[in-house]
């Protein structure tokens, strides 16, 4: 049976001159004991006294005053909401339950009536509340303070009547078997007829005391505030702590750090990015925002021609603007960028940058757009500003963990390397050795050997050594690869004539080794381009390619070199077999050192596994690039790789007034010389 009226509304409609006034929910309290206190001093006998509570804890909270007061009077009426457990109470007063619909739930009344002393408190609670919502859920006891009531409160016995005997109708609507109590109550305390025109006086006193409560409660709610934003500094830090014991991924931080502070400052946007100085533009990857802000994830984000960023990173010092239209102290020339904020609906900004040992990391930027005039407070500030100290030092730790990962994994490049120079030079050099000694052995100790034995003896001995002369040359190769101690005699090259020395070497090396002659085509258009390169090193570069490429094709099989422009500037070379081919998850592990596809020692063809990790030095000092390609066992090897384009390729025919073709033959006899001196 709830009754929608409010006893403020009916005091208000009763009595026009009253005025109403704003209570902060601790002065409420204050004046409640205040006038409960003047009733258990016993001034006043067997006075009426009319309470009624919002919710249940603020009944328990008074509950032994009204055990007190019931002493000293037989007319205490107090009503509250049915959640208060009243049943297991004992009957000292009158205890009276209101429906959860009736506007009572949102009311706060005590009146007190006596022969020498009267007040009122009649108040309602204001629906207005300035508490934001990370404040509701981080600190309940800052939102019950920060709570306001209107309504009035007073001495004057004919408002404190006309206030009695409105909430004594409430009482008897709810509990009739009352009616005989309150009937009593009326003839003892309300006169039949009450003033409707009433000139309030205000008491001196008691409205120095209202300010004062006022003043205190005032002081009492910024300290609340300051607490609030205190607890969430910290609670922002410390899941952000949190996140990076957890975590030494930037990613998952920024997005954490991104979501909270965002949260926290109640901003319209907020994005946190790396960068350094000397990127022109970066990506958005972490962001938080409201509806109504267009998202920036994934979308470029310029840097160099961003005036708010450039100042950030000249100065290492964070950049607060209310608003980008008006003045900026910091006297920045927005003018240009003002079409691009408006697209990104900034209108107040904050820069807060990621700093280690003057060291720029990245940005945390906050953004509030034009329906916001915001002045950043230096609370915002110092809490940004926290937050971006521990963003650097997680970044700071990411990238030494980062660096720790690499020195583990070159030491672990290096311990693998030398258990396969072990194995590998074990078994490359001790087998040719034996058969070196065995050799020499049996031409000392037989003098009668026949001459035919012998040929083979020495052929062995000598094909050995030569087997271990290239193994010692291609170590020797590639330190001085390694340690960047070649000397590039860079020239302009048809690939052709480096095509040509390189088969001519292997053939060479075939009919030396009595090996089986290998089909090799060559695919080099007269239109291709001169490189710019070494053409050592080049022949060098072809020739290991296509020594690998015969080792480990068919023997019907087919080897081809292949050469295309990609552009202007660069040539691609190409040399493929037909053979067993590469997994693709190794097609980069070939590039290593000592890499063997079959195993140190269960290889059926020789080499120490230095080819591949030569050419690669070779090429990459060169300006160029080197992969391997396969679709997989038994399928072949194409190994590329690219080298750059001379910028004119006649020039050193013309230099020397000689035709193109006669230029090409005199470069191949010079390189076929430095070719031929190397070996």
């Amino acid at each position: 049976m709830g009754n929608s009226a409010s006893i403020v509304e009916e005091m208000f409609e009763a009595l026009p001159s009253l005025r109403a006034q704003m209570y902060f929910k601790t002065s409420l309290t204050a004046l409640s004991h205040a006038m409960e206190d003047q009733v258990l001093a016993g001034s006043e006998q067997s006075p009426l006294i009319i309470a009624s509570f919002q919710q249940e804890r603020f009944y328990r909270q008074e509950a032994h005053r009204y055990t007190r007061i019931s002493d000293l009077s037989d007319q205490v009426y107090v009503l509250s909401a049915k959640d208060t457990q009243f049943s297991e109470t004992e009957d000292h007063y009158e205890k009276i339950h209101f429906d959860s619909d009736d506007a009572l739930t949102q009311e706060w009344h005590l009146v007190v009536i006596g022969d020498r002393y009267t007040a009122a408190l009649i108040c309602r609670e204001h629906p207005r509340q300035e508490i934001t919502p990370s404040s509701q859920q981080g600190n309940a006891l800052h939102l019950d303070q920060t709570r306001r009531f209107e309504g009035i409160w007073t001495l004057n016995k004919q408002v404190s009547l006309r206030a009695a005997s409105l909430l004594l109708a409430r009482i008897e609507a709810y509990r009739p078997d009352l009616a005989s109590k309150i009937g009593i109550a009326r003839d003892r305390f309300i006169p039949k007829t009450l003033k409707n025109d009433l000139t309030i006086d205000p008491d001196p006193f008691a409205q120095r005391l209202i300010t004062y409560l006022q003043a205190g409660q005032y002081k009492q709610l910024k300290a609340y505030r300051a607490i609030a934003l205190q607890e969430q500094r910290e609670r922002l830090i410390n899941s952000i702590t949190a996140a990076i014991r957890q975590s030494l991924n930037p990613a998952e931080i920024f997005a954490i750090a991104s979501e909270e502070l965002g949260r926290v400052l109640n901003v319209g946007r907020c994005i946190i990015y790396r960068c350094t100085p000397q990127d022109a533009d970066i990506t958005i990857a972490h962001e938080y925002r409201q509806a109504h802000f267009n998202s920036l994830e994934g979308t470029p984000w310029p840097l160099k021609h961003n005036p708010l960023y450039q100042w950030v990173k000249a100065n290492y010092s964070t950049l607060a603007i209310d608003n980008v239209s008006g003045e900026i102290e910091q006297d920045i020339d927005l003018s240009a960028a003002l079409t691009r904020l408006q697209r990104w609906q900034i209108q107040s900004c904050l820069l807060v940058p990621l700093v280690h040992k003057q060291r720029l990391l990245g940005m945390v930027e906050l953004h509030l757009d034009g329906d916001r005039h915001h002045h950043w407070s230096d609370d915002e500030v110092a809490l940004s500003e926290a937050i971006a100290n521990q963003l650097s030092v997680a970044l700071i730790q990411a990238e030494a963990y980062a660096n720790l990962e690499d020195l583990n994994n070159q030491l672990a490049d290096l311990e693998r390397t030398r258990s396969n120079l072990i194995a590998i030079t074990g078994h490359e050099l001790r087998t040719p050795l034996s058969t070196i000694r065995v050799c020499l052995e049996s031409l000392l100790s037989e003098p009668d050997m026949p001459d035919e034995l012998r040929q083979v003896m020495l052929d062995t001995a000598l094909t050995d050594a030569e087997r271990m002369r290239k193994l010692v040359q291609d170590f020797l190769t590639l330190s001085r690869l390694e340690s960047r101690r070649v000397e590039w005699n860079l020239e302009s090259l048809p690939l052709q004539e480096c095509a040509d020395l390189a088969l001519s070497s292997l053939r060479w090396q075939n009919a030396a080794n009595a090996a089986p002659a290998m089909s090799i085509e060559t695919d080099l258009p007269e239109t291709l381009p001169f490189v710019r390169a070494d053409g050592e090193w080049i022949v060098e570069v072809l020739s290991k390619l296509l020594d690998n490429a015969c080792k480990f094709n068919e023997a019907n099989g087919q080897v081809t070199i292949s050469a295309r422009s990609l552009d202007s500037k660069t040539v691609e070379v190409m040399v493929a077999d037909e053979g067993r081919g590469i997994e693709s998850d190794r097609l980069k592990t070939v590039f290593e050192r000592f890499y063997q596809e079959e195993g140190a020692l269960r290889r059926s063809v020789g080499g120490v596994g230095l080819g591949l990790a030569i050419c690669q030095q070779i090429i990459e000092g060169l300006n160029g690039k080197i992969w391997a390609t396969s679709e997989g066992k038994n399928k072949g090897t194409q190994i590329h790789f690219t080298l750059p384009a001379a910028e004119d390729t006649g020039r050193y025919a013309k230099a020397k007034q000689l035709p193109t073709g006669q230029t090409a033959k005199a470069k191949q006899t010079k390189t076929k010389a430095k070719v031929a001196k190397r070996r």
